[in-house]
């Protein structure tokens, strides 16, 4: 498909900017935002053309998984474990979803997975570095 970026694979954190900021602004509980301070997430990403399934590894053995499909609602989990349904967009090759309190995106930039949260003009980006 057209404009379909490459975001198959696994990625793991790297660094991220503004998170303390970002998850007092949309109110995540402290023992959850301390779980995920310079967490070493491994996200994993299967694309079959506009179906993605989209797992985040915690460490301890957590995960989230997201399935969707581009331009189509779908049941969404947030980083806070609450659920939502959301469509998400594909935008000059970003992935863009609405969630409850924040807008988020993703990318593939120099082989980077680059995420990037806005909430009420807060700004969280994390980037990962492709492992697998």
């Amino acid at each position: 498909p057209e404009g379909t970026m490459a975001f198959a694979g696994k990625y793991e954190f790297e660094g991220d900017e503004n998170y303390d900021a970002f998850v007092q602004k949309i109110g995540l509980p402290s023992d959850k935002a301390e779980m995920g301070r310079n967490c070493k997430i491994v996200t994993e990403v299967v694309q079959n053309g506009n179906d993605f399934t989209w797992t985040q590894h915690f460490p301890g053995g957590r995960t989230t998984t997201n399935s969707f499909t581009v331009g189509k609602e779908a049941d969404m989990e947030t980083m806070g474990g609450k659920k939502f349904k959301a469509t998400v967009k594909m935008e000059d090759g970003k992935l863009v979803a609405d969630f409850p309190n924040y807008r988020h995106t993703a990318e593939i930039s120099g082989g980077k997975l680059v995420e990037i949260s806005t909430s009420s003009g807060v700004v969280y980006k994390r980037t990962s570095k492709k492992i697998a």
